[in-house]
């Protein structure tokens, strides 16, 4: 799917907090695939990101507003409110996780919970359609980023263009399509036997 990414650079840091079980995923790794998009991101692999060194360090740092992208009932909701205009770097911490072990990480992780939540509403089903989700809101990692992207580029935080934005789901949607194409090769061959 590298031969579908086209790198975007943002103002905003993406820092992708990824449980071991997703970082072993290489078919449909969609933490893998946000990073690989952005220049501005890494990727730190863990369960407890309590004590971890480089987190800290980010979230320490009085130059930069942390946030993590997760849903709460006093998140900051990016349709209809903008994030703070001050001099300091957006950092936004994202989990790529399960559902369930994204519960877990944010419970062990006490730094974690101290930080303001973004969040977004969105209406639209998530196209990761070889994955169930446990929610028909919930979507991929990747999809997750476009929304946000989408959201601080209208608050003129970003300012990427509809190509960029365009291409940034490019090798998601490729990822999808073949897997698809290869489950219905599996279907066709088994019917042959």
């Amino acid at each position: 799917m590298c031969k579908y990414v086209s790198k975007i650079n943002t103002n905003t840091k993406f820092v992708i907090l990824m449980h071991p079980k997703e970082y072993r995923k290489t078919k449909n790794g969609t933490g893998h695939l946000t990073n690989l998009s952005l220049k501005n991101s890494e990727i730190f692999i863990g369960i407890d990101f309590s004590k971890h060194k480089e987190v800290n360090k980010i979230i320490n740092n009085p130059k930069i507003n942390s946030y993590l992208l997760y849903p709460s009932s006093n998140s900051i909701e990016l349709n209809t409110q903008k994030l703070p205009l001050n001099n300091k770097e957006n950092v936004i911490f994202i989990v790529d996780s399960t559902w369930a072990c994204s519960k877990k990480m944010i419970r062990l992780s006490k730094n974690l919970q101290e930080l303001p939540k973004i969040s977004f509403k969105y209406t639209e089903e998530s196209n990761f359609k070889i994955k169930t989700q446990p929610n028909v809101y919930c979507l991929s990692t990747i999809e997750s980023v476009f929304c946000v992207l989408t959201l601080l580029t209208e608050q003129k935080v970003e300012n990427l263009l509809d190509k960029e934005l365009n291409s940034f789901l490019k090798p998601f949607n490729e990822m999808v399509n073949y897997q698809l194409e290869c489950a219905e090769n599996r279907k066709i061959r088994n019917k042959i036997k």
